[in-house]
């Protein structure tokens, strides 16, 4: 509750990646009254907090036609907050939208379907008109938001991400425990990448980077998960490198804390990003990261990280070259990886929405 006023949030994507995890950092801070959504996830993130069932799939028709706009009246809730552009058109009430990045406007590859790409710029159009207040997650994506949609600046705010407390650096026998059932050599080094396996990542130019390193010694780990239409199986036996990669699928954040950690080098060579928690994470967990040069990317991982030409294989290679072989290089990405992750806090997300949605109540 805000100033006696009632908030709710629509939390139906709390266990997605990237949005989930800024969902659950805000769950079960006393900003909320009520959470749309499954309440079985929201409990694990929320004891207190009312829930209103809904559990429609994201984008489908459901989410439009069913969303619980009368159970929201009833509740007498004062202000939404959609963490997603989401919104259901015919949704009239007050609401704050968060827009953490502009992929699916941008790299329209992403969703491989027209249809798609203009309903999401439907969406995202209608999200930022209506909303009181807008939340995104960098400068960059905020950026974009005023170059493509022409959102006034001033009914933005930036709001950040960052690690979590769980990233950290562990001793070496709890990493290979809890690495053991990927099969990752000991005799090794590791490359590792996180995230989801879409095509706006990267992943064919990072496999084709991997190729030209020719390094008996390296292998190169894939945590994240697959999505239908979307395979890397046919170019790696192509380029003849399937023996040197392991895709572990999705991890617990406990095997996630320890892939990091058995990593010598985190590799992030997505084409655009609206934050990118993984780097952070890396960094947190002692690991010298080479990512993109592009979107939010330099914003996040300023000069603690080798960056690159995204669509440059060889500069990809370089970047990971240098940080296998260069000790000193490493060791000093690593120190100030540890120092750069310090200037990302939850608490001060937490606050700067706190603050969004009470200026938004007083509009």
């Amino acid at each position: 509750m805000i100033n006696g006023k009632r908030i709710g949030i629509d939390a139906r994507m709390a266990e997605m990646s990237g949005i989930g995890t800024y969902i659950q950092h805000q769950l079960g801070q006393g900003i909320y009254d009520y959470a749309v959504g499954d309440e079985t996830i929201i409990r694990k993130y929320d004891k207190e907090v009312k829930v209103i069932p809904f559990n429609a799939r994201i984008y489908g028709p459901d989410e439009q036609l069913r969303f619980p706009k009368k159970e929201i009246k009833k509740a007498n809730i004062a202000l939404m907050h959609f963490p997603h552009y989401n919104v259901p058109l015919t949704y009239n009430e007050p609401y704050v939208v968060t827009v953490h990045d502009l992929t699916h406007i941008l790299i329209p590859e992403c969703l491989n379907s027209t249809i798609k790409t203009r309903y999401a710029r439907i969406l995202m159009d209608h999200a930022l008109k209506h909303s009181k207040r807008v939340l995104t997650v960098s400068e960059n994506t905020k950026k974009d938001i005023q170059n493509i949609f022409g959102t006034d600046e001033r009914m933005v705010r930036i709001a950040g991400n960052a690690a979590d407390a769980a990233f950290r650096i562990i001793g070496q026998d709890e990493t290979e425990r809890l690495t053991k059932k990927f099969n990752i050599p000991n005799n090794k080094k590791a490359l590792l990448y996180v995230g989801n396996l879409k095509p706006h990542k990267n992943l064919p130019r990072l496999l084709e980077a991997f190729k030209e390193l020719n390094r008996e010694d390296t292998i190169l780990v894939l945590a994240g998960r697959a999505f239908d239409g979307f395979s890397l199986q046919e170019q790696e036996e192509t380029l003849h490198i399937q023996q040197s990669v392991i895709h572990t699928g999705e991890v617990t954040k406990e095997e996630l804390v320890a892939l990091y950690n058995r990593a010598d080098v985190f590799v992030f060579p997505s084409l655009y990003e609206g934050f990118g928690i993984p780097p952070l994470e890396a960094m947190a967990c002692g690991t010298p990261v080479a990512a993109a040069n592009n979107s939010s990317i330099p914003e996040v991982v300023g000069d603690a990280a080798i960056l690159f030409d995204a669509r440059n294989t060889e500069q990809i290679k370089e970047a990971i070259q240098q940080l296998l072989d260069n000790e000193d290089l490493k060791q000093e990405c690593i120190r100030k990886g540890t120092e750069r992750v310090r200037l990302f806090s939850w608490d001060n997300v937490t606050e700067t929405i706190k603050q969004t949605l009470t200026e938004a109540l007083n509009t």
